[in-house]
């Protein structure tokens, strides 16, 4: 067999190159030193040549590749990594076969290890032609590392490539950083509880030796700060805050009572800031109530603002009220009537004379607001009582829902006129804002009975007028108030009693609206929640989702009239007053 072989090399040695008789020459090298350190377990030499003959043609395609990965000269980390895997497994083919000892028998080579010769002469040549067309002959470099990886054992390799293992480039680190990531997110969803493993110790032990540089511990910090899966409790507060409103009306707002709205924040007024928590809290509610608050603050603005250098007093005033309103805004939705009258003041600023000092026109800032006060909310009260109390006569049992300060004054003016009726105060959980017009009614001595919304059936047929207040009116007719003045209109509407409705007009708004989803306000759901045994205690853990709206939309046709200071007009008149006072509607 080895003559039969041999002599077509001998016929070939002329065209032989220096680089494939020096690939043969290392070849039969290490075939030598192999035979030297040949093993005496035959357990070992069986499996050996029982696996050769697989891995051969193998690892004789990789070896290829690997020789032209080397004199291609790649630089990339991927590629550096394959030609070391590519190498190590050149090294054990190419001793596998040599370290097999002869036949104890025979004395001769067995069939695998001249097909591994074979195969290796192969390699050489094909490493020559690849020299040729690629220009480099770097043939000699790449079989001088291949016997330095062959001399090493394979049990020892790990721990040389640890001792001789060069400087890692930045991509290197980068790609090692990234599986690391990727390995500690993967535990994570998998096991968050679990203790670490001994390999996760380990890695992590070898890890941080790779990271040399303090600006990858710091971008990698901060990708693990920013990432959702880092930082549940961030998402927390989000997550609670939706799931406790209804998908429908998921683009209403409600009160915000966030503390860093209110403080840490020079742009913002004590006075407004103070006028935000009130809103919030509802320490002040009602609509005119509001309004009147707002321009009293404002005025607090308007005394102590001090214009900029090279500024003009309106326009930076104007800035600087904006943004006062916007930060309101925040703290809980404006009301109709404190939109309108920040339109108004803004309406007066533009007028202002330019060539007028700074303090004049500050007093005039503050006529207006008291003028506005006093008419629009003061006066526009007095005319509408005068108007009601001709509706008020002995005998009559008025009812009216929740607390309206403007009903509240009419029942007084006609206590005061000696009128003989009473008064059903009709109330709604959560609030119980009715409470609040029982006790104003009962210091005036005015007889009263107190029922809940849900009594209001049973006591409609004793009531010969309603009385409602509103939070704004507006242009298709409809009336926004306090939810649950729709219903106390539609059950007088089915026992045929009157609803008279007393508006203001600059509680007038251009606004069209036939329901109580466009727009709205929310609040909280929480105060739906009486108490421990309430049913709703726990609502937080089942798919129950309270709402809790504020105001309700009453159509046009429950509504007998609407009494306003200007006249008792039907709901349909509401655009020929924003007509008649253009002030008003802005």
């Amino acid at each position: 067999m080895q003559k039969a072989n041999s002599n077509p090399n001998q016929n070939g040695a002329a065209d032989k190159t220096r680089e494939q008789v020096m690939a043969e020459r290392e070849a039969k090298k290490q075939a030598k030193l192999a035979k030297k350190q040949k093993t005496t377990t035959p357990t070992a030499v069986e499996t050996a040549a029982a696996t050769t003959k697989p891995a051969t043609t193998i690892i004789t395609e990789v070896e290829q590749t690997t020789i032209t990965t080397k004199l291609t000269t790649t630089t990339t980390t991927t590629t550096k990594d394959n030609v070391v895997a590519a190498v190590a497994a050149a090294t054990s083919t190419k001793v596998a076969p040599s370290s097999e000892p002869p036949d104890s028998n025979t004395g001769e080579k067995t069939r695998d290890q001249i097909k591994a010769e074979r195969e290796a002469k192969k390699a050489a040549k094909q490493a020559a032609k690849t020299a040729k067309t690629t220009g480099n002959n770097n043939v000699d470099t790449v079989t001088q590392k291949l016997n330095n990886l062959e001399v090493a054992p394979s049990t020892a390799a790990p721990t040389d490539v640890e001792k001789k293992k060069p400087a890692l480039s930045k991509a290197e680190r980068r790609a090692i950083q990234e599986a690391q990531r990727a390995a500690k997110a993967q535990g994570q969803t998998k096991k968050p509880n679990a203790a670490p493993t001994a390999d996760a110790k380990a890695t992590e032990k070898k890890l941080p030796s790779v990271i040399t540089t303090p600006a990858a511990a710091v971008k990698e910090s901060k990708r693990e700060s920013e990432s959702p899966a880092k930082s549940p409790a961030k998402l927390s507060p989000l997550k609670t805050e939706r799931e406790c409103k209804v998908k429908l009306f998921n683009h209403l707002v409600r009160a915000n009572h966030d503390a860093s709205l209110f403080i840490n924040d020079a742009r913002v007024h004590p006075s407004i800031a103070r006028l935000g928590v009130q809103y919030a809290e509802r320490t002040i509610v009602g609509s005119n109530a509001r309004c009147i608050a707002f321009l009293h603050a404002l005025r607090q603005v308007v005394q102590d603002f001090e214009t900029p250098a090279k500024k003009e007093f309106g326009r930076s005033l104007d800035g600087a009220v904006k943004y006062h309103v916007e930060h309101l805004n925040k703290c809980r939705p404006l009301a109709v009537s404190v939109s309108n009258a920040y339109k108004q003041f803004r309406n007066q600023l533009t007028q202002l004379p330019a060539d007028t000092p700074e303090t004049e026109l500050k007093e005039q800032l503050a006529h207006f607001i008291d003028t506005y006060v006093e008419n629009q909310i003061g006066k526009a009260a007095q005319a509408i009582s005068s108007s009601m109390q001709e509706k008020i006569t002995d005998g009559d049992v008025l009812l009216t829902f929740a607390c309206s300060s403007l009903i509240q004054y009419i029942l007084e003016e006609a206590k005061r006129r000696k009128v003989a009726f009473r008064v059903i105060v009709v109330d709604s959980r959560p609030f119980c804002e009715g409470q609040e017009m029982l006790r104003r009614l009962h210091a005036h001595g005015i007889p009263c009975t107190y029922v809940l919304i849900n009594a209001v059936s049973y006591v409609m047929p004793e009531a010969t007028k309603v009385l409602l207040g509103a939070h704004a009116l507006l242009a298709n007719g409809y009336v926004m108030a306090r939810a649950g003045t729709a219903q106390v209109a539609l059950m007088a509407n089915c026992h045929n009693v009157p609803v008279l409705v007393c508006c203001e007009t600059h509680k007038f708004s251009e606004r069209f609206q036939t329901d109580a989803i466009v727009y709205n306000e929310l609040c909280d759901p929480n105060q739906l929640v009486m108490n421990a045994k309430c049913c709703l205690n726990n609502w937080h853990k089942s798919r129950l989702t309270p709402l809790n709206l504020s105001y309700d939309i009453t159509p046009p046709e429950l509504v007998s009239a609407v009494v306003t200071e200007v006249a008792i007009l039907p709901c349909t008149s509401v655009p020929v007053i924003l007509r008649i006072k253009p002030e008003i509607g802005y």
